[in-house]
């Protein structure tokens, strides 16, 4: 049994969905590893890390707006030092996740057809943003 680890870095463009596979997908296979466990770890409260659709960008953009209507910017929080967006952001990331685990088979990830890795920057401006990532497999 092997491991390995690395924190990779993504810049945002600010609120949205920023597609992560390709970035993540070439390190585990930089691994030579053919079965396995990758964990991925978001480093941070105002953003999130989720599998979602890869085929219609509907599907994100529904996403958004729902995770809006659930955490409106509007509403009299008590935390506002970072901005109006900075609250709403840090329920978004509670809603979603800070973690995933994704089977390692035949030497590529196990996602389906239409799946993606994304990190979802949930503040208005954009972010360097760092998902930490360890594999163990052989």
């Amino acid at each position: 049994m092997r491991q390995a680890t690395t924190t990779l870095s993504f810049r945002t463009s600010g609120q949205g969905f920023l597609d992560a596979t390709a970035r993540i997908g070439d390190w585990v296979e930089a691994q030579g590893m053919e079965e396995g466990l990758l964990t991925l770890f978001i480093r941070h409260t105002s953003a999130s890390i989720l599998v979602q659709e890869n085929a219609d960008p509907d599907v994100l953009a529904d996403l958004g707006q729902a995770l809006d209507r659930l955490a409106p910017r509007t509403h009299p929080y008590l935390h506002r030092t970072e901005g109006p967006d900075d609250m709403p952001a840090h329920i978004k990331a509670a809603l979603t996740a800070t973690s995933l685990a994704i089977p390692l088979i035949g030497g590529h990830l196990a996602l389906g057809t239409w799946q993606g890795i994304y990190i979802a920057e949930h503040r208005d401006r954009p972010h360097s943003r760092e998902v930490a990532c360890h594999l163990v497999g052989e």
